[in-house]
């Protein structure tokens, strides 16, 4: 049986273990958390949680269900405040009477549901639900608040900085280890190394894997490509301009574990075609200017700390979002390992997306993780990678490409 609150109504949690699932009856929504302190702020950036950081301190989202194990949260974390988003690439403007979401709270025998009263003021994301502490116990209270300032407005209210009005946070932090990749990871061989070779996989969001680059092996190349056929874009004559570019930090560059990280204003791309044979041992195969693949070829594994592969998209390419283009990048190791790491969101005005990120830090391998974020509306600075592998959209160099 479920029990209705009203909103402001409130309900004691009888147990450590619950679970919020939020729906809407007529659009695709996201989910995400926020941890909250007694002055209702984050502590930290890392205290939002959605589908690119799905994990932190006790709070885990799995597509639009949150679960929470009350008893690890920690005691500096007063409130969990659940939110739903419409989906930024749907056409609304809003929430309205028939797609304001809806809130199931499952913990213990308990069964609590939530309709909020329709939201009818173009308001794009909501609170259903806060789980909160009070007399040291827990509490779940049907909130049904609404931002018409979109994840900005709200990430505003709550202290969180943000770059770009997508749900992210910067500097963003590579994925938590089990992010979720498309196929198992291979089993640790001797010596803790993964097994080889993976075959041919592709990443879910936020996925990873590893491959083996035996960093010993000097002949060992990885190669990382961006590939795009056009997809909606062929309506154009020529079709979409898309570059790849490889920001990357050298493994002597890269910051250890407490040190506060550098900037890089390091990238390999059309202007800068790098070099095999000397530094920075990254090199592009030359600028594509129809649909087709750009390649980048990594020499000298051992010497790399981190890669970041972006995609540009010029503003003569028009309002068509890079997944239209049928934009993805591919890394291989050419020796029975790729890694296709595809993009899921058709955002539209941005100009910029980073891709995937290609972590060379790992022992005896290297880690590629879905990382998808995109600059905001027509920002033209490219993103910057820094030391510790973490990067931010929109603050770097700004060039334009004219065709």
């Amino acid at each position: 049986m479920i029990t209705n609150l009203p909103k402001g109504g409130n309900t004691a949690l009888p147990a450590a273990a619950c679970r919020v699932t939020l729906t809407s009856p007529t659009t695709g929504i996201d989910v995400s958390a926020v941890l909250l302190g007694q002055d209702g702020k984050v502590r930290s950036d890392d205290d939002l949680v959605f589908y690119n950081h799905p994990a932190q301190d006790g709070v885990v989202l799995d597509k639009q269900t949150v679960a929470v194990d009350l008893a690890a949260v920690p005691a500096s974390v007063h409130t969990v405040a659940i939110v739903a988003s419409i989906d930024p690439e749907l056409p609304t403007t809003g929430f309205d009477a028939h797609s304001t979401p809806r809130a199931l709270v499952e913990c213990g025998p308990a069964r609590v549901g939530f309709t909020p009263p329709p939201l009818v003021r173009r308001e794009t994301v909501a609170v259903l639900i806060e789980l909160y502490r009070r007399s040291g116990d827990w509490k779940a209270r049907a909130v049904g608040q609404g931002w018409d300032t979109g994840l900005a407005g709200l990430a505003a209210d709550f202290g969180i900085v943000v770059d770009d009005p997508g749900p992210s946070t910067a500097p963003e932090p590579p994925p938590a280890a089990g992010g979720r990749p498309s196929v198992p990871e291979p089993p640790p061989a001797a010596g803790g190394r993964p097994s080889v070779p993976l075959g041919k996989i592709s990443l879910a969001k936020s996925g990873h894997a590893t491959i083996d680059l035996r960093k010993d092996d000097t002949d060992l190349v990885v190669t990382a490509a961006l590939e795009w056929d056009g997809g909606s874009a062929a309506r154009r004559k020529d079709g979409a301009d898309l570059d790849l570019y490889a920001l990357y930090v050298p493994a002597s560059h890269v910051t250890p574990q407490g040190k506060r990280p550098s900037k890089s204003k390091e990238a390999v791309y059309y202007r800068r075609l790098g070099s095999l044979t000397a530094a920075p041992y990254i090199a592009l195969d030359g600028d594509s200017k129809v649909p087709g693949r750009e390649t980048v070829t990594i020499s000298r594994p051992d010497l790399q700390g981190y890669v970041l592969l972006c995609a540009y998209s010029a503003v003569e390419n028009g309002p068509g979002s890079f997944k239209s283009y049928g934009a993805r990048a591919v890394v291989t190791d050419g020796r029975g390992s790729t890694v296709t790491v595809p993009l899921f969101s058709n955002r539209h005005l941005s100009y910029w997306v980073a891709i995937a990120l290609i972590d060379f830090t790992v022992p005896g391998g290297a880690t590629i993780r879905h990382v998808e974020k995109y600059s905001g509306n027509h920002v033209e600075a490219r993103p910057t990678l820094y030391s510790d592998g973490t990067f931010r959209m929109g603050n770097g160099k700004v060039e334009f490409k004219s065709r």
